[in-house]
């Protein structure tokens, strides 16, 4: 079961703009979410320290409705409080597992038929607003340790590399930042 993506409703006149109750949002019940069509996606995080980076994975996932999240190495695993400050229950109702090993999960997945798309600053890389996901295929997103990255050995285990163009003076994102803007990319690219 397919949702429709919202659309805006611009016969409103000027500075009338109420905001919606929640009761209004029409959110999925989660046994309605586990039911739901899911985007061909699982993201991988690679070492992410921060159990509120890991809830904050768990709650974009939910919002872009993702098939599973995979928590590897030194990654925090559900229950959490910390984890569940962020991802508000998210943790519950998106399918997860833990693997000790990234590359060893990539490896799993990629054998599955998904390709493995590291996130990351890299020589040989696509950029995200050049990115077209192809057709029917499944992708597992890795997402690196927030002071290193995606470890190199992941990053050579990967059919490709992503990176989200950056303008300032950081050139980088916080992980969870980084997680919410291509999952919105894949899912407004993602054939409906």
């Amino acid at each position: 079961m397919r949702r429709p993506l919202p659309t805006a409703d611009y016969r409103l006149p000027t500075g009338i703009n109420r905001k919606l109750l929640n009761s209004e949002l029409n959110r999925l019940t989660p046994d309605a979410f586990r039911k739901t069509l899911k985007m061909p996606v699982v993201v991988i995080l690679d070492n992410i320290r921060s159990q509120h980076n890991i809830g904050a994975a768990f709650r974009t996932a939910d919002a872009f409705c993702i098939e599973k999240i995979i928590l590897c190495g030194i990654c925090a695993v559900p229950p959490s409080a910390e984890i569940h400050k962020t991802a508000l229950g998210a943790e519950d109702t998106v399918a997860w597992e833990y693997a000790a090993d990234a590359v060893a999960a990539i490896t799993q997945l990629q054998q599955a038929g998904y390709i493995a798309v590291a996130v990351e600053q890299a020589e040989r890389r696509t950029l995200l607003h050049a990115f077209s996901p192809q057709t029917d295929a499944k992708y597992a997103l890795i997402f690196g340790n927030e002071v290193q990255g995606v470890q190199q050995q992941a990053v050579d285990a990967c059919d490709d590399c992503l990176e989200i163009p950056q303008f300032g003076t950081k050139h980088s994102l916080n992980v969870s930042v980084s997680i919410g803007i291509v999952l919105w990319d894949f899912r407004t690219k993602w054939k409906l």
